[in-house]
């Protein structure tokens, strides 16, 4: 059966995404174009144009791509002025020998597949930002230096868990059983300039393989980074393990792992038989999903994960 699902942010592309499929159209095809729409949406403020920009005013953009069927992956990280790093990081996977680019190497690569060139800082999202800054930034400084050090130290301060950690993430399933994942953030708000976190990390926000099952994760990204959280997922279902058992397994090495910062993940997870679920860490949380036979998506809980 056709089947997509996605963070909840997400579930204004899953239709979308279900057309592509019901078109013939494969996963990989599928989860571009949700991850698309929601990277277009400025009132998400953790994806694509709108996203809260890092720590001096840019909007930096992340994302991942990996074919399920045959282990192909693309990423590109801290990218400026392109909407659609989703994109761009397919563009990667299908037109290079490497898996990912980042910064001014993204952002050639992206004009010479002829992507525009956009603005993607809202007067919204720039005003959530300056009001952070007046918030913790106080004072009058010496010379620019004093300033940036004092920035810095709003990088530790604005590492509050409950707030601006957010991705989008996009997992289908064709007509043929091929399974594939999309991811795409914003990042860490107030992050200090070309900070990547686990989105466009294969293996850590971001995995699949048509065999078992794919996963990926949103949250604080330096957590699953260190763990490999998403493909620890599949594997855990590639040695035999239920698609519960599996994540339940990843999500509590999240719960022990030692973090000065520690924070909310959660991630999506689908099996290579259709059978899908979502996990979190550090409060409720809900993921949508669409099948064939839905004439529209619906959100469900995540199991929550505690000690």
């Amino acid at each position: 059966m056709l089947k997509v699902i996605s963070s909840a942010n997400g579930k204004i592309g899953l239709k979308a995404a279900m057309d592509v499929l019901k078109r013939g159209g494969t996963a990989v095809d599928a989860v571009e174009v949700g991850c698309r729409i929601v990277e277009s949406n400025p009132e998400d403020r953790t994806v694509g144009y709108g996203g809260l920009p890092n720590l001096i005013g840019e909007v930096e953009l992340d994302a991942s791509i990996m074919d399920g069927n045959t282990l192909a992956a693309g990423a590109v990280g801290a990218v400026k002025r392109f909407e659609h790093p989703i994109s761009i990081a397919r563009k990667v996977m299908e037109e290079l020998p490497h898996v990912m680019l980042v910064g001014e190497g993204a952002e050639r690569f992206a004009r010479e597949m002829g992507f525009e060139e956009k603005d993607l800082l809202t007067p919204e999202s720039r005003a959530i930002w300056e009001r952070g800054l007046r918030e913790k930034v106080t004072g009058v400084y010496e010379d620019r230096m004093a300033y940036m050090e004092a920035l810095r130290k709003y990088v530790h301060m604005a590492a509050d868990p409950e707030k601006h950690l957010g991705t989008v993430n996009f997992i289908a399933m064709d007509r043929y059983g091929r399974i594939a994942c999309g991811v795409s953030t914003s990042g860490w708000a107030w992050k200090y300039p070309g900070r990547l976190g686990d989105s466009p990390v294969i293996g850590a926000g971001n995995y699949a393989d048509s065999r078992y099952g794919a996963a990926a994760c949103t949250g604080r990204g330096e957590m699953t980074i260190r763990l490999c959280t998403a493909r620890s997922i599949v594997l855990y279902m590639a040695s035999g393990m239920s698609l519960d058992q599996a994540a339940r397994k990843a999500m509590t090495e999240l719960l022990d792992l030692q973090d000065p910062y520690w924070g909310r993940v959660s991630c999506i997870v689908m099996d290579a038989r259709g059978n899908h679920g979502a996990y979190t860490i550090g409060g409720p949380s809900s993921y949508a999903v669409i099948t064939e036979d839905m004439d529209e998506p619906e959100e469900l809980p995540r199991v929550e994960i505690t000690r």
